[in-house]
């Protein structure tokens, strides 16, 4: 675990938040220091766990692939070092370098063959429900919904929100880039 944030994580932490803290580090491989300090309310903890568990993981064409680009869009374009060292991890067994770059705002998607159509719906999509203000139009709406069945954009859309929820909560901790 990585300090220092704007604080510290409790000196003691009941029972069933360390059980969860011990189920959360088996699930990510993670002991984070944003896990820690949330059980400084424990109704916070107990929430973001269940967030947690109801995380996809691969759904119809929405595949691990798929769903790290996602990620990994959605940390850089709201810019937050834990979110982007958290779910960076292994992009090699995902992604490429050019692709990377791409998800970090570095490179047109337009130029990659190496993505598809859906994935590169899927990055813009990800950097437009990441914007302030949002910025998901009609168009990209329904240009989503001729790629994407129901329940694969409902997959986009909370994967992107679990990861901007992460964002605000490590950000306003203070908590630093992992690794």
């Amino acid at each position: 675990m990585t300090l220092p944030a704007f604080i510290a994580p409790p000196r003691r932490i009941p029972f069933p938040l360390r059980f969860g803290l011990w189920i959360a580090r088996r699930a990510s491989g993670e002991d984070t220091l944003v896990a820690h300090l949330l059980t400084w309310y424990p109704k916070a903890a107990v929430g973001a766990g269940v967030m947690e568990a109801l995380v996809a993981d691969a759904v119809g064409r929405v595949d691990r692939r798929m769903l790290k680009l996602v990620r990994m869009t959605v940390s850089s374009t709201v810019d937050c070092p834990f979110c982007v060292g958290f779910n960076g991890r292994d992009w090699q067994k995902h992604l490429t370098e050019d692709e990377v770059a791409v998800v970090q705002g570095r490179r047109d998607a337009a130029d990659l063959v190496t993505l598809d159509d859906a994935e590169r719906l899927a990055i813009e999509y990800a950097q437009a429900l990441s914007a302030t203000p949002i910025a998901v139009s009609r168009e990209m709406g329904e240009r989503l919904t001729e790629h994407f069945t129901e329940r694969e954009l409902v997959v986009h859309a909370t994967t992107v929100a679990q990861v901007g929820y992460w964002a605000r909560v490590a950000q306003g901790l203070g908590c630093p880039q992992l690794g």
